[in-house]
């Protein structure tokens, strides 16, 4: 969970003008700084510890809308869901997404929980997953008013898991369907792995169709297992309201700051009207100074789209 598993048709013809798309509504004119949105991941370890103080520090930063995730305070950072939605209307900003688990969390192979303030390991609180909990979460994100509830992640390592998480997916999709939600599925390198000689990214995209499932392609990740995010929009149009704007480390392979990796974002954010893509979210997984961190990927982005 700490280190979560390892962005209009092409632009030739659109002048950096103020051409709106019609199939997204996104404007280049608009891209990215108007409705910049974050993934609250990017804060793990502090937006806990003072959550207006943070989500203050957001809006401050320049960002607009909000992906949640999960909280060491249970539900959303310790608040209900209208009382959380309050709080960034309060500051300004949108609730547009959450992310949930697919199938219960499990530690991966070899790894050990990090150590806390005093120096033992730490302990989190119970994860709810779409297996086993899926309408309780799906009401809830509905009750808060977002639009989007996201799978982070689901196991999917063997030829069983992969066919279970097609079917977790498929019944997700529709519950979420009949509550006013989109259900989307984020992508780690994992899912561009074979599986029994299958790429279960491509199994999730072809045995659900898009008005069960769509994507929340993670480019960093989906760019660092070898993939270009435009052939994967070409492959699938539409299918990709949700982007996670994230750049990856050359040497390292790790998240860092919005332009200081190697993701080439430009052609990217092109190939949004090919995508769908409506909403995009800044993430930098393990960020050492999340409040600086933030400021200056949301301030490197406009730079480089």
């Amino acid at each position: 969970m700490y280190n979560r598993r390892k962005f209009i048709k092409n632009t030739g013809a659109l002048a950096f003008g103020g051409i709106l798309l019609s199939k997204t509504g996104f404007s280049i004119a608009d891209a990215p700084v108007k409705n910049a949105g974050l993934q609250l991941f990017t804060l793990f370890g502090v937006i806990d510890q003072d959550v207006p103080g943070a989500i203050k520090k957001v809006a401050g930063a320049g960002y607009k809308e909000i992906e949640s995730a999960f909280s060491m305070k249970g539900g959303f950072y310790g608040l209900k869901p209208k009382e959380f939605a309050a709080l960034l209307k309060d500051n300004g900003l949108t609730w547009q997404s959450h992310h949930v688990l697919g199938t219960p969390f499990k530690m991966p192979a070899g790894a050990k929980m990090p150590n806390g303030a005093d120096g033992k390991p730490i302990t989190i609180p119970k994860m709810r997953n779409l297996r086993d909990d899926a309408q309780q979460l799906i009401d809830e994100v509905a009750e808060g008013g977002a639009s989007y509830i996201v799978c982070a992640s689901i196991s999917h390592g063997t030829g069983d898991e992969l066919k279970e998480a097609v079917d977790i997916l498929g019944k997700a999709g529709e519950a979420a369907k009949k509550a006013g939600l989109t259900l989307c599925y984020h992508n780690h390198e994992s899912e561009f792995k074979e599986v029994d000689g299958k790429i279960p990214y491509d199994v999730f995209l072809s045995q659900l169709n898009g008005d069960v499932l769509k994507m929340e392609l993670d480019l960093g990740w989906a760019t660092h297992s070898g993939n270009n995010p435009v052939d994967i929009f070409k492959k699938n149009p539409g299918r990709f309201p949700l982007w996670h704007v994230k750049d990856i480390d050359k040497e390292s392979g790790k998240p860092t700051e919005i332009g200081t990796g190697y993701i080439d974002f430009k052609p990217i954010f092109a190939a949004a009207s090919i995508a769908g893509m409506k909403h995009f979210f800044v993430e930098q997984d393990g960020a050492p100074k999340p409040f600086e961190n933030i400021a200056n990927s949301l301030a490197n982005l406009n730079k480089v789209v």
